[in-house]
């Protein structure tokens, strides 16, 4: 590696460690402000807003780390055509692919480290963030459990569970429908039940305290039970937790597991596997906004560093924006769900790239 290139190098890291410092800084002071009242009403003690907001910095660095590397990259090398830095490289006959080379080999390593560190450690993070949000803030339901679960358990299968305890793996209000394999519309029986424990013995559910119910077109039979062990069931106390558990709190492990499982239910999974699927794309903004920010700082405008920086940052967020709008059609089932996840990848590394090829090199 040439002496120019660790100069390069080192510059773009220094700036970019200053600008996710400031990023996060910045975020961490607005969210504080915005929940302040949320914090002071629920009581929450100053060492556990502390503990939060120690577990909310790896979201932040996931998301703030596209425009950090654009504000690296303006930067380093608006300074470096605003002191002819890079016109002398020029004159000795140093290309703007040559020039840019530095720059995207370390966009490439941090979107490649981006994807680990997105996939496990943010996830992993998240979880103890959000328990923090659940117990003290009851953000998501109430403490321990979640309201109101609807799932498909099989293709003729649907249940529904009022309350769920994750840490107990016990289950309110459960009803059970199953349905014709002719006809979904019409339903053959039901089980309604007070209480639904797991137990690890048996690696099944018991119900508790409920009604049996049979249909036909001419007959409808109940029966009652005062405990029931149903062996039947396909989902564990895990998948229900996966149905608590938004995509930023599980690994690509655990979201493609849960994905497969919903799949062998006959669910839709569309608007899951969008969210699969982003978790490796968005990493790969980083090395887009350096695709775009470089040559439009390399060449010197009348405008100055200021309007090419607003340019810049202009078209990342329409990046940003337009991956979001792409996922709505991902999520209803109009786009390939890969495709989706990709579309504005593709979209923005061609328009880079056409974006080089008109720059003078």
């Amino acid at each position: 590696m040439k002496r120019i290139d660790r100069y390069i190098i080192r510059q773009f890291i220094g700036t970019l460690l200053f600008a996710l410092l400031a990023f996060i800084i910045l975020f961490i002071i607005i969210d504080l402000m915005e929940h302040l009242d949320d914090f002071l009403d629920s009581k929450v003690p100053e060492p556990v807003i502390v503990e939060y907001y120690i577990y909310f910095m790896p979201e932040i660095i996931k998301l703030v780390t596209p425009i950090a590397m654009l504000l690296a990259c303006l930067f380093t090398t608006g300074r470096m055509s605003t002191s002819n830095e890079i016109t002398v490289l020029k004159a000795s006959g140093m290309s703007l692919y040559r020039f840019m080379l530095p720059f995207l080999i370390v966009a490439f390593l941090i979107s490649a480290g981006s994807i680990y560190f997105n996939g496990w450690i943010v996830p992993h993070v998240n979880k103890k963030k959000i328990f923090i949000e659940r117990v003290y803030l009851r953000w998501y339901g109430e403490r321990y459990g979640r309201d109101n679960i609807y799932f498909q358990d099989s293709q003729t299968r649907i249940v529904s569970i009022e309350t769920f305890d994750n840490q107990r793996n016990i289950a309110w209000k459960i009803s059970i429908q199953d349905f014709s394999d002719t006809n979904a519309t019409v339903l053959t029986s039901r089980y309604d039940s007070r209480q639904m424990n797991w137990d690890s013995t048996q690696h099944a559910w018991i119900l508790f305290e409920g009604t049996y119910r049979t249909f036909t077109p001419a007959h409808e039979s109940i029966s009652s039970f005062g405990s029931l062990v149903f062996r039947s069931l396909r989902f564990t106390p895990e998948d229900v937790t996966k149905k608590i558990e938004r995509p930023d709190e599980m690994g690509y492990r655990e979201m493609g597991d849960f994905i497969q499982k919903q799949q062998e239910s006959g669910n839709d999974v569309a608007r899951w596997q969008v969210d699969f699927y982003s978790k490796i794309s968005f990493p790969f903004a980083s090395f887009i906004v350096v695709l775009f920010g470089v040559p439009f700082a390399a060449t010197k405008r009348r405008s100055g560093l200021a309007v090419q920086f607003g340019i810049s940052i202009g078209l990342c967020f329409v990046y940003l924006a337009f991956m979001k709008i792409s996922q709505v059609f991902g999520y209803n089932g109009s786009l390939n769900p890969m495709l989706t996840a990709w579309l504005a990848n593709i979209i923005f590394i061609a328009a880079a790239v056409m974006n080089i090829i008109r720059v003078r090199k």
